[in-house]
């Protein structure tokens, strides 16, 4: 019998009451079990399962700001739950949003006008869903090897939702954009706990802004957006990792010169040229780096975790795959290394930017059995076998393994 921690969260709110959880640890185990051994030295500590407000139990790898990553259970399917969805915030202000009084802002100086609308003007608009995975741009940072600096998550800081909201370019044409604009800035309702830490504002270009697929969402997978994952409004930008998906979204500013906030620039920057990226932003561009943008074609085994116990015979491994929004093709597994590969059988498309699930059945004879698996898109970007070393550990997309313990 396991009892939740009942101590303060951040902003002064009280976890709920959950009380005494039977097995709580024992039903998400696996997906903790084997991350400390692959994190640095220092983190192996601290790697504990908490329930947040109206979550489950999630791998905590920080409280103040809440960082919270999805056990890789969740993963065995094309959408993850909103109760174990991951919880990732830069600042530790985290606000307490009415939604009878939020309102969200619109205008600056590349626009033509203002406006200002509430929670009822957004769901007025014409409503759109897609399905598409919010991912943190350092997933697996804390796989790197050599360790860098940042939140050392694992496998489990993204998820795939279906969103439901307006899409900005219908709330930009209430306003209309002078053709000098390049950028909107982008900020929500959370804030830094001091007056010198810079506040977390995001830019993205005008050409992704106005696409079809951007959206501000104020429901996830059918119900209002969980408080921790951006209620009750957040952006959603299909394809590029989270960094971008503001959430509490309170301002949105049409701006004629590259934004020069802190989290632009020096934070979320890739080497330029590291990686084959399609999507660029080259208002931001530096003659050495770049802002990171889209995701780079990834899968995960979700079916058994590393060391798990498995009888001999055919058992069926399996999983997800996603990319930037190209749509995933193939996915194969290999079992000798990467000597042969054989083709998965791909899940149901819930659209090209949505995990896609795949599952494949293996020959398992007794002792040890390793697993990996290489996803392929539509443009032919495929897994990597070795990591593309970067400063800030970000795109992470080394071919993931397992090895099977076979009786």
């Amino acid at each position: 019998m396991t009892t939740i921690n009942r101590r303060q969260f951040v902003g002064g709110t009280s976890l709920v009451a959950l009380g005494a959880v039977a097995g709580v640890r024992a039903a998400a185990a696996e997906g903790v079990a084997n991350l400390p051994a692959v994190l640095p030295q220092g983190m192996r500590s601290e790697v504990t399962l908490e329930a947040l407000p109206g979550k489950k139990p999630l791998i905590k790898l920080s409280y103040r700001p809440p960082n919270y990553e999805t056990p890789i259970e969740y993963f065995r399917d094309p959408i993850t739950p909103n109760d174990a969805f991951f919880v990732r915030y830069h600042l530790s202000d985290i606000p307490e949003v009415d939604a009878k009084t939020w309102k969200l802002a619109i205008g600056g100086e590349g626009a033509n006008g203002a406006l200002e609308i509430n929670l009822a003007d957004l769901k007025a608009l014409p409503a759109v869903e897609i399905v598409a995975v919010n991912q943190c741009s350092g997933n697996r940072r804390g796989l790197f090897e050599p360790h860098v600096a940042g939140v050392e998550w694992g496998y489990g800081a993204m998820g795939c939702a279906r969103w439901k909201g307006a899409r900005l370019k219908d709330l930009l044409d209430k306003v209309g954009l002078k053709k000098e604009a390049i950028e909107l800035v982008l900020n929500g309702a959370d804030g830094p706990p001091l007056d010198k830490t810079p506040d977390f504002v995001k830019s993205i270009p005008v050409w992704k802004a106005i696409e079809d697929t951007t959206i501000i969402a104020y429901e996830m997978n059918g119900s209002a957006l969980p408080h921790l994952n951006g209620f009750p409004a957040r952006l959603i930008l299909p394809g590029w990792t989270g960094t971008y998906w503001t959430k509490h979204i309170v301002s949105i500013q049409a701006v004629t010169k590259p934004f020069s906030g802190f989290w632009m620039n020096p934070a979320y920057r890739i080497p330029l040229g590291k990686f084959p990226l399609v999507a660029r932003f080259t208002t931001q561009d530096t003659a050495v780096n770049t802002p990171i943008t889209e995701m780079v074609v990834n899968s995960i085994i979700a079916s058994h975790q590393d060391g798990a116990k498995v009888k001999a015979g055919t058992i069926t491994v399996g999983g997800v795959a996603w990319d930037g929004g190209y749509g995933i093709t193939l996915v194969e597994v290999t079992t000798d290394g990467g000597k042969t590969w054989t083709a998965a059988k791909l899940g149901q498309d819930l659209g090209r930017f949505a995990f896609r699930p795949w599952s494949a059945p293996v020959a398992a004879k007794k002792g040890k059995l390793s697993v990996m698996a290489r996803a392929t898109n539509a443009i032919g970007q495929t897994q990597t076998a070795t990591l593309i070393h970067n400063p800030a550990g970000y795109h992470h997309n080394v071919m993931h393994s397992v090895t099977l313990d076979v009786a």
